[in-house]
């Protein structure tokens, strides 16, 4: 068996940052998140949302690329909430994503982070770094 320890903040929005998160939605959003990670041999770490975009903390297995996981992750998520109950089904992720890795020495304190993501934003402490998607935010 292949030691690894391979960590990532993963970050990524709703479609032109509409906060379409709901309630309803998220917990629609945790199950398959944590369903598809375990199909796919990662490990979730923490997960946290605010309503315009989640943060995922993960151990990824060397062999899945990153990309690949972001993509089967927000893949599943916005299908399984385009089809509960009662959705119009226009629900979808923004494209692209950001992707951090994490030394073991962080892994706590973003751990706390992603979990904590209403309570940050609500009280404005948030970690710029913590919170990119595109090369070119500020």
């Amino acid at each position: 068996m292949t030691y690894w320890r391979l960590h990532y903040h993963l970050i990524w929005a709703t479609f032109e940052r509409e906060p379409s998160i709901t309630p309803e939605r998220e917990k629609i959003f945790y199950g398959v998140l944590y369903n598809k990670a375990e199909e796919l041999g990662v490990k979730i770490h923490a997960a946290g949302n605010i309503e315009d975009h989640a943060h995922v903390v993960a151990s990824i297995p060397p062999k899945l690329a990153v990309a690949d996981c972001v993509r089967h992750l927000k893949g599943a998520s916005s299908y399984a909430i385009n089809h509960m109950d009662g959705s119009d089904g226009k629900f979808k992720w923004q494209e692209g994503y950001g992707a951090l890795s994490i030394g073991e020495r962080s892994l706590e304190a973003v751990k706390e982070y992603a979990a904590k993501q209403k309570e940050h934003h609500r009280e404005n402490k948030i970690i710029e770094v913590y919170e990119r998607m595109e090369e070119d935010d500020a």
